[in-house]
């Protein structure tokens, strides 16, 4: 199912996205330089909107949970990839130790689990699933569809290494964000964490990927000839808030007021006539929790108690006292006449799949990352790496080129956002 554009393609959009089929020779060139300087991150999904006059990155996720979504013609492209990137780290591995999200009831995250685990043996890998979660003592067999099942086993500590029951891997695969902390158990592990421990929410903030993104833009941009906008959400951040007590409600406002101006001569520049917006969000975390949309800086002076519940928790309990005020980018895609937006995944530096996250209960200027959201995960029937040159540049097959190359842009940012954040660089 291929997504309807309710925009039509027109102005800075259709330019641009010409622009990117007519020097894709040049463009892949560009990104095997950087590849030559940066280690990719193991694997990342990117979240994209396409506003017809925009395309941005509103999000990259470094232990991305939707493998279950993806087309499964391109599972060869999953396998390729992912024997690229445990060569990369590990070459003669061929025991792997994969660590979920604790949350054991989500039978829908727990397809995601098992589709990577499914991608990782058919890389000839002999794949063992390993909980961290005190509530598995024993092997535990967790029915995820009507017929299938996932065996997850308690994670011992021996010494420095992560095992299992006979069980002992080169590497460990996080698929768990570590939303509520580094655990104890990970701490000091002679192994080698996929990802690494600083990529994880407990210390991880989105303002250092969109600055380091910032970067990235900036110098395709200047490669490509474009003006940076037409890839980038502005954004500026906020700390020390505590949406309980009211507490930064000022300083918010006051960058909301800032951006939403900037952002204005923008729209004016390019003939919008969209009303601007900004999205106000946890500086950590996932899941959609913690996000608003804001019009003008009175939606954050008031807010109303439910609301300032609503923000001031996240994910694992952890408290917001910082945010990121990110630049709204419109979707304008539908799928059936719901708001859609596209998710692009990665391993290692390898453009593997995508799908549509679809909401039935959003407007084009909301997050669609929110209870009651679907997924299509048929919908790039094409590779995202395979363009046709000579096609129309908004045709499915050239639109989603696009798409992988804004998202490859995303994954540079986290690659560098990495390197810059690692502790023993530091």
């Amino acid at each position: 199912m291929i997504p309807h554009l309710t925009t039509a393609l027109k102005g800075p959009l259709l330019a641009l996205e010409k622009n990117i089929l007519d020097n894709m020779p040049k463009i892949e060139h560009w990104f095997r330089v950087q590849w030559l300087e940066h280690s990719s991150p193991f694997y990342a999904s990117v979240d994209l909107r396409n506003a017809g006059f925009k395309l941005a990155p509103v999000d990259t996720n470094l232990f991305p949970g939707g493998f279950n979504n993806l087309n499964p013609a391109f599972l060869s492209l999953c396998v390729q990839a992912a024997t690229v990137a445990v060569e990369k780290i590990c070459p003669e591995a061929h025991r792997l130790l994969l660590i979920p999200e604790n949350h054991t009831r989500n039978t829908f995250y727990l397809r995601n689990v098992a589709a990577l685990a499914h991608i990782l043996r058919q890389a000839g890998l002999d794949v063992r699933i390993g909980s961290i979660n005190p509530e598995i003592t024993e092997p535990t067999q967790i029915e995820i569809e009507p017929g299938q099942t996932i065996l997850l086993e308690p994670v011992k500590r021996v010494k420095n290494r992560l095992t299992l029951e006979g069980f002992d891997s080169c590497a460990v695969l996080l698929n768990n964000d570590l939303s509520g902390g580094i655990p104890d158990i990970l701490k000091g592990v002679e192994q080698n964490l996929i990802p690494p421990l600083h990529a994880g929410w407990a210390t991880r903030r989105k303002s250092e990927h969109f600055s380091a993104y910032n970067q990235v833009a900036e110098q395709f941009a200047a490669f490509l000839g474009i003006d940076e906008w037409l890839i980038n959400p502005y954004f500026d951040t906020a700390s020390g808030v505590d949406f309980q007590a009211r507490v930064g409600e000022d300083e918010m406002a006051a960058k909301v007021e800032t951006l939403l101006a900037k952002i204005q001569q923008k729209y004016q520049e390019y003939g919008v006539e969209q009303e601007p917006f900004l999205i106000v969000k946890a500086d950590a975390g996932t899941y959609g929790m913690g996000i608003m949309t804001v019009k003008s800086p009175d939606d954050v002076r008031d807010l109303n108690r439910k609301q300032r519940n609503k923000m001031a928790v996240v994910k694992e309990g952890m408290e917001v006292n910082e945010v990121i005020i990110q630049e709204g980018v419109y979707t304008f895609e539908t799928i059936n006449d719901a708001v859609a937006e596209p998710v692009v995944y990665m391993m290692d530096h390898f453009v593997v799949g995508g799908f549509y996250r679809v909401h039935t209960g959003r407007a084009v200027d909301e997050n669609l990352n929110a209870p009651g959201m679907h997924f299509v995960p048929l919908a790039f029937d094409t590779p995202c790496s395979t363009p046709d040159c000579a096609d129309a540049p908004d045709t499915a097959k050239n639109r989603f080129y696009a798409y992988s190359v804004v998202a490859r842009l995303a994954l540079l940012a986290a690659a560098i956002e990495l390197e810059e954040n690692d502790p023993e660089r530091l």
